[in-house]
């Protein structure tokens, strides 16, 4: 007799991405796009880490729930994410709110941004729900996480980072036994529980959920009809679980997908000015934290047409040149200098200017004998010749976007504002 061959759940599940928050924190970075649409790492974006994430763990349908000013997220997909197949069985929706349930309302949270479209889900016939946030940097195995939700019996299983406890006071909390399932769901306590046997370290929800499909719409359906709910999993539908049902606690070190290159389990979430600063300068290093060059799990995106970066000029002052930085395609480095900075596509870079820790994000032009610290700059912007910024950090605050760590934040109306 025949062993039947091992089936990946990955196969039999739908993975749906929330991908309609503002992600304020951001400030003017998201005035025009919603998080999961801000470019990161070069040519990604936010998104794409998710999406990458499901296709390569071997999920075939996805559905990508958005709501807050969708347009480039939206026109990102359909041009970078359209390679998927009804005539194999793959699907891709893209899922704006769009008043299916009421002509007067919108998504009102992160369950009811799924409840509004079980419609759409249900023809398809996943037997698993694999709930992702569209605006966090990592990869990670999905499939390891359908075992373990299969193995362990559970009705919700939740992906969890374990961080030092304190650290913890800004997450949603698992407070588990030893076998990892949860009795308790704390949402950003003052004292976070700690994990059994590791009570200096807490688990913190990443905002990944895997369900049984069934018993998701059940949830759904039942916190839809309860008048004082906030519609959303993280306040209502996972303690709901919790109290009444099973919840189990999956480890981020479990399925988290790393190269030979990476040490430890990367997950960041880049939502402030600093952390997005960060996380990009971090790939700047010799040996960056995140593997972006890992071809056995690729970071699948729009492929967009552009010729090869360009370095010219070789006098003394007058060098293009890159030390120590990530420099995209259709860039050209006239006569400038960039140490430890991160290019995006098509920025120009004039002579005598000067760039350090600088993530210069498409289409911008860098005037002559600028000289850029430290800064984020926001597509499309032109930065006037002679320009100093992090030099002076009390003028600095007055022209732009500045952190408490001395990060500039840089736009176009900004600049436009400026009396030079």
């Amino acid at each position: 007799m025949v062993e039947k061959r091992f089936q990946p759940l990955a196969r039999d599940a739908m993975a749906y991405v929330l991908a309609g928050g503002r992600g304020s924190r951001l400030k003017e970075l998201t005035d025009r796009r919603a998080k999961p649409a801000v470019y990161f790492g070069g040519k990604t974006r936010i998104i794409d880490f998710a999406l990458s994430n499901a296709l390569n763990s071997g999920i075939r349908r996805i559905g990508v729930a958005t709501q807050y000013k969708a347009h480039s997220l939206i026109r990102h997909m359909q041009r970078g994410w359209n390679f998927f197949r009804p005539e194999r069985n793959e699907s891709f929706d893209i899922l704006p709110a769009s008043q299916r349930v009421s002509e007067t309302q919108w998504y009102e949270g992160t369950a009811d941004a799924v409840y509004q479209n079980i419609d759409i889900i249900e023809p398809y016939g996943p037997e698993y729900m694999v709930i992702l946030a569209g605006d966090h940097i990592y990869k990670m195995d999905y499939e390891w996480m359908l075992q373990q939700h299969v193995d362990s019996g559970a009705q919700v299983t939740i992906g969890c980072l374990e961080v030092p406890r304190m650290e913890a006071v800004g997450f949603g909390v698992m407070h588990v036994d030893d076998k990892d399932q949860i009795i308790d769901f704390v949402e950003k306590p003052a004292d976070p529980p700690g994990i059994p046997g590791n009570p200096d370290f807490a688990l913190a929800s990443m905002g990944i959920y895997v369900f049984h499909t069934k018993f998701l719409i059940d949830c759904l359906k039942r916190d839809a009809a309860d008048p004082n709910s906030s519609r959303d999993f993280g306040k209502d539908i996972i303690p709901y679980i919790v109290k009444n049902g099973k919840a189990v606690a999956h480890r981020f070190t479990q399925s988290c997908v790393r190269s030979d290159f990476e040490r430890e389990a990367y997950w960041r979430d880049v939502g402030t000015v600093d952390a997005y600063w960060q996380a990009n300068i971090d790939l700047t290093a010799v040996v960056p934290e995140l593997d972006i060059y890992d071809k056995s799990w690729p970071i699948w995106t729009y492929a967009e047409i552009s010729p090869p970066a360009k370095f010219v000029h070789d006098d003394e002052d007058r060098r293009g040149s890159a030390v120590s930085s990530v420099v995209a395609g259709d860039c050209i480095i006239s006569g400038a200098s960039l140490y430890n900075s991160l290019l995006f596509t098509g920025v120009r870079a004039n002579s005598y200017s000067k760039l350090e820790g600088a993530v210069v994000l498409p289409g911008v032009k860098v005037g002559r004998r600028a000289q850029l610290k430290n800064v984020v700059i926001d597509h499309g912007v032109t930065i006037p010749e002679g320009l100093i910024v992090g030099e002076d950090p009390e003028l600095d605050a007055k022209r732009w976007r500045r952190t408490e760590s001395g990060i500039c934040l840089i736009t176009q109306s900004m600049i436009d504002k400026l009396d030079l």
